[in-house]
């Protein structure tokens, strides 16, 4: 069975309750406030995006697509106000910004009106985190994904960090929307991670899997083991022409290239869900496309009574139930270039 994962969200997209991207003001409601009665004011979350990256700017967009949003957003990137506006503004993957963006001042841009100031420190202890009454960080730099790194935000006065890459350290919970958002407790953990694109494609796959067909033993009872392939756009740690970096296979020239590399998201599922830890490996093609990326998951079973139909059953029923805006099971034969804008995994 494939999987297809984009990283694109589309600006008039309303975030439904499990969308695949973590979801600040669903598990961080108790910050502002609980839900209002008639007549009552909440307070609007403060968001810092630390990286206007690629997952830094999706999450502006997605925001600003949102016109009842209860999120104030600044962002903080090296690049300052000027860089940050230009590729808010032009985007190679997602197209020109249907949106007035403009340079206010030093420290900030505008979004049709909407005031977002601009920071540019490459230090997170630096950062006027608590002046500004910052509620969440999105951390999307890649650089503080540990513990003391992600922590700084936290010394600088956040209340909480979400990191969107894989974390590094058992002592930081990796949660992902539709497989284990409810195991989030709002007073134990103050930094955790959204993981990897390629974990938010295939976790949803392998919960169906395992929630539907443990009454078949489907993982828990038969010596089973699965194997995904995930066919990866490049991204921006490997090399647009051939240099040095670390992992040499990613020293390649990204557009010229299908590298096959290392993937951690088929063991990083077992973080959200512990009873397929070690039932799950997989391995990366990264290649010369900029954007959407296939997972391929193939599982082992012995019930010989479990078919096809059985399969894409379960899939269809979560797709119209619980996995509703995560999940959808399509029969037509599209080109991937065509899911940029899908928040969907299918």
């Amino acid at each position: 069975m494939a999987s297809l994962a984009s990283s694109r969200i589309p600006t008039n997209t309303r975030l439904p309750s499990r969308t695949s991207h973590f979801h600040p003001t669903q598990c961080f409601s108790k910050v502002a406030g609980s839900t209002p009665v008639r007549g009552e004011i909440v307070a609007k979350l403060k968001v810092a995006i630390n990286g206007f990256g690629r997952i830094g700017r999706n999450f502006l967009r997605c925001w600003h697509g949102r016109k009842d949003s209860p999120l104030e957003v600044v962002v903080n990137d090296s690049g300052g106000v000027k860089n940050a506006s230009h590729l808010l503004k032009y985007d190679s993957m997602l197209g020109t910004f249907k949106a007035d963006v403009k340079i206010v001042d030093n420290e900030t841009i505008s979004v049709d009106g909407k005031l977002i100031k601009v920071g540019s420190s490459k230090d997170p202890l630096k950062l006027p985190w608590a002046e500004m009454g910052i509620d969440i960080v999105i951390e999307g730099t890649r650089v503080f994904v540990d513990g003391p790194g992600a922590g700084k935000h936290i010394q600088a006065g956040a209340k909480k960090v979400i990191i969107t890459a894989p974390a590094k350290g058992a002592d930081i919970p990796t949660y992902v929307i539709g497989v284990n958002e409810k195991d989030y407790k709002h007073d134990v953990a103050d930094i955790m991670s959204n993981a990897s694109c390629t974990t938010n494609c295939l976790a949803p796959f392998a919960k169906v899997l395992d929630e539907e067909f443990d009454k078949h033993a489907l993982f828990n009872l038969c010596t089973v083991k699965g194997t995904m392939t995930t066919t990866h756009s490049y991204t921006g740690d490997q090399r647009l022409l051939g240099a040095s970096q670390r992992d040499l296979k990613r020293a390649r020239a990204a557009a010229l290239n299908i590298v096959p590399t290392t993937t951690g998201a088929a063991k990083a599922v077992s973080l959200l869900i512990p009873q397929l830890k070690g039932k799950l490996n997989g391995i990366a093609l990264r290649v010369p496309t900029p954007n959407v990326s296939v997972v391929d998951l193939v599982v082992n079973v012995e019930k010989k009574r479990l078919t096809a139909e059985n399969v894409n059953a379960a899939f269809r029923k979560a797709a119209n139930g619980l996995l509703k805006g995560i999940l959808q099971r399509i029969n037509e034969g599209i080109p991937l270039f065509y899911c940029i804008w899908h928040p969907f995994f299918f």
